[in-house]
């Protein structure tokens, strides 16, 4: 596996891997009318392009395959994370993440994960700010607002 910065040329795969993971992995914390609300199959892929090239983006490539990807803003926002329901477990988010608090200098690093992710972060040595919940066209789903500080 290696790192890349994101291209424009990534994102419709991106988008799939947001989907696919959501469909196959957050399955296991959210109910099936919950993953379809937040992944429905379509994204505006000239917003995801727009915000993911003006933010620190990375890619994680084995061979000629897109397995994650996660986006950072200037502010130690970590937006999206996700990895190839197929690649699961075996260090991808953890290298993607690693390469973004590299690279995006924050005093604080924050994130809204999902019940799924939550272990993941807080592994990382974020806490929990406050367990929130959204709605996603119209169905209500459980997250938290995560932080680490410098």
């Amino acid at each position: 596996m290696f790192l890349r910065r994101y291209r424009s040329s990534d994102c419709e795969t991106l988008a799939k891997i947001f989907y696919d993971t959501i469909h196959a992995i957050n399955i296991r914390d959210y109910s099936q009318q919950q993953v379809d609300a937040w992944a429905t199959g379509t994204v505006d892929l000239e917003r995801w392009d727009r915000t993911m090239s003006q933010r620190c983006t990375f890619v994680a490539v084995e061979g000629d395959i897109i397995i994650g990807f996660g986006d950072m803003d200037e502010s130690g926002y970590l937006d999206r994370l996700f990895v190839h329901k197929d690649y699961q477990g075996i260090g991808v988010a953890t290298a993607i993440c690693d390469a973004l608090e590299s690279n995006v200098k924050s005093e604080r690093y924050h994130t809204q994960a999902s019940v799924t992710a939550k272990p993941f972060f807080e592994g990382r040595g974020y806490k929990v700010v406050k367990a929130q919940q959204i709605e996603r066209r119209g169905v209500t789903l459980n997250n938290f607002v995560m932080e680490k500080r410098l």
